[in-house]
């Protein structure tokens, strides 16, 4: 672990390193290359920006509105009926829309749960299996300007579907 804590230590500036002597050695202006990449990466952000304000504003109206909540509660009888816990259904639902928001979810599970509960391992288990399939889609195809998405929503969303499933299912068998 030791030697592990030091690579990683001592990786990055070696990386930075190595990048300014081959640019040295090649004759290429590594710091005006540098200034430039930093100002796409600025557009770039502002570009993401209204994106990354519309999926917080949607998060929030969702969450406020009481709507999630109704949900849940409306499909509680179902779920609790083949086994599945509905204090993981909010995780299930936004871990597509928000990672920060579905880490906040999962923190708030485990700390309400314990992380060796059969929920805490769900949702750990449930945040590593999914992505955040609408937040990728969003920021990275908003930043190259895709506006046909064809088919990639609709296999995230099913790749998502499938991770929490399978979480369900792998957690149940092993610490059910």
């Amino acid at each position: 672990m030791g030697i592990i804590t030091s690579v990683s230590i001592w990786l990055i500036p070696c990386f930075i390193l190595l990048v300014l002597v081959v640019a040295t050695w090649k004759r290429i202006p590594a710091y005006e290359m540098f200034v430039e990449g930093g100002k796409e990466g600025v557009k770039m952000a502002f570009t993401l920006l209204p994106f990354l304000v519309g999926m917080i504003v949607s998060i929030s109206i969702l969450r406020s509105s009481g709507a999630l909540e109704a949900f849940i509660n409306l499909i509680s009888p179902f779920l609790i009926a083949v086994g599945i816990p509905p204090d993981i259904i909010p995780l299930a639902l936004v871990r597509p829309i928000s990672g920060n928001a579905a880490l906040g979810m999962t923190t708030e599970l485990i700390d309400s749960h314990g992380p060796d509960s059969f929920i805490g391992r769900l949702a750990s288990t449930m945040q590593g299996s999914t992505d955040t399939t609408l937040y990728i889609l969003t920021v990275y195809f908003g930043a190259i300007g895709i506006k046909k998405m064809r088919y990639a929503l609709k296999v995230g969303l099913l790749a998502d579907l499938i991770g929490i499933l399978a979480s369900i299912i792998v957690v149940t068998i092993v610490f059910g």
